[in-house]
């Protein structure tokens, strides 16, 4: 192969990540932290930031409250499907570049469904800020699993039938055992992933209710992982229950208890989506999209996030009815689906 052949990586390589993972401390240990200490220490300039949860569920919002008000720069995002998340960080490039700013993104959907495409993504994208790399949401989710497989890449038939093949390093080649072609899609191996859950213990064996959107996956093929919980539950609860682990505790490296951390999106059985926060949040965007002021945003985030210590105080401005109903709203949701 010429070298102008030869695929570049995001993040770590394949060996650089079955290195990580040789040398990394597997010991059963406390790794309770504050989110200020886990962001300070596992995520650096121009890492690439894995985004657990699925589109606006269980994304990890408090996490990417602290990146913001900690700073970094040229950072690369990977995710399946996401929506608030890389808003926030999209965001606070938009409003203070030279505080925090995205290189590159490795995506298949930043939208929020039924509120809409992502106004942020627009505007990173019509005016050039940054690199993108689109993918589909199976091809996202087998690049992460060939991640945490400690493989190179993984054969997949999907980009066979659209164009992902133009617009990502999809590489075509004939089956050895077949003759026919196969797609080989390159592992993603982030620096860092960054998640939100329902439960943990101390050592950070977690547990995901609902869909796990490849949040296990993406934890195993990270060099580190911060994980967010809605609770932090004694180990012998979990172990009292061992097929209810969804990540165990060698693939994470803090664990954080921040009750609402995926709000104003949704948590399975704990609160349901905001969704006219997330149409606020949107409303302040719009106006740059068209050329307009910015002021708006820029007062959101001081409000929201420069202003506060911790995310808790983010929190504490929504009136405790609002916060109560998005619950009742959940706890109705999971006694019709029961």
């Amino acid at each position: 192969m010429d070298n102008k052949d030869k695929i570049f990586w995001t993040g770590l390589s394949p060996d650089e990540a079955r290195e990580a993972l040789v040398n990394k401390d597997k010991s059963m240990r406390d790794k309770q932290m504050t989110l200020k200490d886990a962001v300070s220490r596992f995520i650096k300039d121009g890492d690439n930031v894995g985004i657990g949860g699925f589109v606006n569920i269980r994304q990890p919002i408090a996490i990417t409250h602290e990146m913001v008000r900690h700073g970094f720069k040229d950072l690369t995002l990977s995710f399946q499907s996401a929506g608030m998340a890389p808003d926030i960080l999209g965001g606070a490039m938009m409003i203070r570049p030279e505080h925090f700013s995205i290189k590159r993104i490795e995506l298949a959907y930043w939208a929020h469904e039924a509120y809409g495409l992502s106004p942020v993504w627009r505007y990173l994208a019509e005016n050039g800020l940054v690199e993108f790399e689109d993918w589909s949401n199976y091809n996202m989710s087998a690049r992460f699993k060939a991640g945490a497989m400690g493989l190179p890449f993984i054969p997949t038939r999907g980009p066979l039938g659209g164009d992902i093949c133009k617009t990502s390093r999809t590489k075509i080649v004939d089956c050895p055992f077949t003759g026919r072609p196969i797609a080989l899609l390159p592992a993603s191996n982030p620096n860092v992933a960054i998640l939100h859950v329902q439960a943990a213990d101390k050592f950070g064996n977690c547990i995901i209710r609902g869909t796990d959107a490849t949040c296990p996956e993406l934890a195993m093929a990270a060099a580190h992982t911060i994980v967010t919980c809605e609770q932090l539950v004694s180990h012998d609860l979990v172990v009292s229950q061992p097929k209810d682990v969804s990540i165990p505790f060698a693939a994470v490296d803090a664990v954080v208890k921040v009750p609402f951390g995926a709000y104003p999106g949704a948590c399975r059985r704990h609160y349901y989506f905001n969704g006219d926060h997330i149409r606020e949040f949107h409303s302040l965007v719009a106006p740059a999209c068209k050329g307009g002021s910015m002021d708006g945003l820029k007062a959101w985030y001081d409000k929201y996030i420069f202003g506060v210590a911790e995310f808790e105080d983010y929190v504490e401005m929504f009136q405790s009815r609002k916060l109560i109903a998005d619950q009742a709203a959940e706890s109705f949701n999971c006694e019709r689906l029961a």
